[in-house]
């Protein structure tokens, strides 16, 4: 009796991860050549998007991946599936503001025509040509629709069990920028940037931040002016017109009046009662005999009083 045995490779699973071998041809700076396993899955966030269906997740991806290493590798060997975007873990986010797409202003090929999307500027230059990611980073594959995903994930547990070789950056070394001492010579200069074009981006990152301040005043305005469903005017920071004026000019006299009731009075004891009463007797008293002298004098100077 005689037993046959496969010695076709075995798909090998890690927590639902495909891992798939992939052979990276001696560099100057490691002159062997390496295998390199990729874990390759469905991307399955905590809180799923409308994109995560279309999505597929890389583990360990090598320290010198680029997007446009990924989209080679799912195109020659994952069944030539189109790539979208490559979003790495250490992908740096920009800190700009952003301001809508003008009307009139030509559109890229492939834009969504619905709806145009906001530009970010005012970011700061680029001092890197090319990034370098940590070891055993990941990173999130977005194809085209969720079928090529399907197609990709297939392909890569079939290279695994027909033993296809799998050759990674081939083709792509005249594509990205290269790494090594060319790569810190770009770095340094990348750090000292045109005048005239930093110069631009600090009046495109003004002009953006003007726009957005003034949209946010002429929002403000409306609020104050344009009462709610239930009847209240919202009291926002720095108006000084409509209802906001009233409520502040109510609040004003209120303040005055608790001044007054706070205030201590002239009349509080008996006895300033009694003066008081005594002063206003002699001011009557006193303007009393005022008017009976200014009367003698009119008569006086019409001849109606004669001497003796």
């Amino acid at each position: 009796m005689s037993l046959l045995l496969d010695s076709r490779p075995q798909i090998i699973l890690v927590l639902d991860f495909t891992v798939l071998p992939v052979r990276r041809p001696a560099q100057p700076s490691f002159p062997r050549e390496t295998t390199h396993y990729l874990y390759v899955r469905a991307n399955a966030p905590r809180v799923p998007t409308e994109n995560t269906a279309r999505e597929v997740f890389i583990k360990n991806v090598p320290i010198d991946a680029t997007e446009t290493h990924i989209k080679a590798l799912f195109a020659d060997y994952l069944g030539g599936v189109r790539v979208e975007s490559v979003e790495f873990e250490d992908a740096k986010v920009g800190k700009g503001t952003t301001v809508p797409t003008l009307q009139g202003k030509k559109r890229k090929r492939g834009a969504d025509d619905d709806e145009a999307k906001p530009e970010e500027v005012g970011q700061l230059p680029e001092v890197w040509d090319r990034e370098v990611h940590r070891s055993g980073g990941t990173a999130v594959v977005r194809c085209v629709d969720r079928p090529s995903a399907e197609i990709a994930l297939r392909e890569a547990k079939r290279a695994v069990t027909t033993g296809k070789e799998i050759v990674w950056g081939a083709g792509v070394g005249a594509k990205v920028p290269p790494l090594g001492k060319a790569r810190h010579f770009a770095h340094h200069k990348l750090r000292y940037p045109d005048h005239a074009e930093l110069q631009t981006s600090v009046d495109r990152y003004m002009e953006a931040f003007s726009a957005q301040e003034a949209e946010r005043t002429n929002l403000l305005a409306r609020q104050r002016a344009e009462p709610d469903e239930d009847g209240f005017v919202t009291v926002t920071r720095g108006g000084r017109v409509g209802p906001a004026r009233e409520a502040e000019a109510k609040m004003q006299h209120e303040e005055l009046k608790k001044r007054d009731k706070n205030r201590v009075k002239d009349d509080f004891y008996r006895f300033q009662v009694r003066e008081k009463k005594k002063d206003e007797a002699k001011e009557l008293v006193r303007g009393f005999e005022e008017d009976q002298r200014k009367v003698e004098e009119m008569r006086k100077r019409r001849g109606r009083v004669r001497p003796e």
